[in-house]
């Protein structure tokens, strides 16, 4: 019957997540580097870069606190 069946959604694993289960001290390496490099970006935010560099500094940011979320989440399972 309908909704009755089985869930179809298995858990979706990056390879970086399957990567850093298996070595979690790597995982703890990676974090500490992404958390200095966001903070390094956060201070030139902060200082006022050139304006030209401002949107590119703000797309590494998002993607440096993508990378962050994940890996956290890595270590947490």
């Amino acid at each position: 019957m309908y909704g009755l069946e089985g869930s179809k959604n298995d858990k979706f694993d990056f390879d970086l997540e399957i990567d850093l289960k298996k070595n979690p001290k790597r995982a703890d390496e990676l974090l500490k580097k992404t958390e200095e490099n966001i903070a390094s970006i956060k201070n030139d935010l902060r200082e006022g870069a050139e304006k030209k560099d401002l949107d590119k500094l703000g797309v590494l940011l998002q993607g440096y606190q993508a990378m962050s979320k994940v890996l956290k989440k890595a270590i947490k399972s």
